[in-house]
């Protein structure tokens, strides 16, 4: 008789822990766009010394938070995968707002809720009007994008992302296929379309193998750029104009 592998639970104390630490978090926000970062420009973020963020930033690669390689001598710190940017998404959503004292921080906040990155995908006012651009275009299908926990599918296991289930229509291959978005060359091993819950605005963005493909496709196309608060992204005109007419997404100037 086989033995049955061993059943155990998480550790969200251990988890949670990780996150507590108030550099730490900054840290891990200031990655949560997916890209790699020097230990000394997270030191900066963090308002750490280098010793102190060198600490930090082990513990976070020990509890697989975080992931380091080496370039030469220097050290580039990531997110270890988009499952740690939904968690950090989703924990915003319950989070208290931090206080804003200054003129920058006010900045920053409104650039983080106008247009940023959650991973590899476009998140913010940006991101939520996407998702609903492409939903009113039948791009995608089977919800309207308003976070309504009450209506999460009951007759399949929850999960997070996953228990409303949004479709690629046929007509939404094409139109993506002629913006340069080939959806049958996505990462066979993770969901096509997956979504998270916007903490900024309280609405669905579009995740999953879709969402990273035409936030890097958008990207390319020079229709966003990043701006210069981290996570951050701006449009730039040619990608109002591209957006309206591409996806019928139309944006404030």
């Amino acid at each position: 008789m086989r033995d049955e592998p061993l059943k155990q639970q998480t550790d969200i104390a251990r988890a949670a822990a990780l996150v507590a630490d108030p550099s730490r978090a900054r840290m891990l926000k200031c990655l949560a766009d997916g890209r790699a970062l020097p230990a000394s420009a997270l030191a900066g973020e963090a308002g750490v010394s280098a010793a102190t963020a060198s600490v930090h930033l082990a513990k976070l690669v020990e509890g697989e938070f975080v992931a380091v390689t080496r370039q030469g001598r220097h050290r580039y710190y990531r997110l270890t995968g988009p499952d740690v940017s939904a968690a950090l998404e989703a924990l915003a959503l319950i989070a208290p707002p931090l206080p804003i004292t200054s003129l920058k921080q006010s900045n920053r906040t409104n650039a983080l809720h106008r247009a940023r990155t959650c991973y590899d995908h476009l998140a913010g006012q940006l991101g939520v009007g996407l998702m609903g651009a492409l939903l009113d275009h039948a791009v995608l299908t089977g919800y309207d994008g308003v976070h309504r926990p009450e209506d999460a599918v009951r007759d399949r296991p929850a999960s997070y992302g996953r228990d409303i289930r949004y479709e690629l229509t046929e007509s939404g291959r094409e139109r993506l296929r002629e913006l340069g978005v080939d959806t049958g060359r996505l990462p066979p091993r993770r969901p096509v379309v997956r979504y998270c819950v916007d903490w900024s605005e309280h609405r669905h963005h579009l995740a999953g193998g879709l969402g990273a493909a035409l936030t890097a496709r958008l990207f390319a196309l020079d229709w966003v750029r990043w701006g210069a608060v981290p996570r951050a992204v701006q449009v730039t005109d040619e990608g109002r104009a591209g957006l309206e007419c591409s996806l019928g997404l139309t944006l404030q100037p």
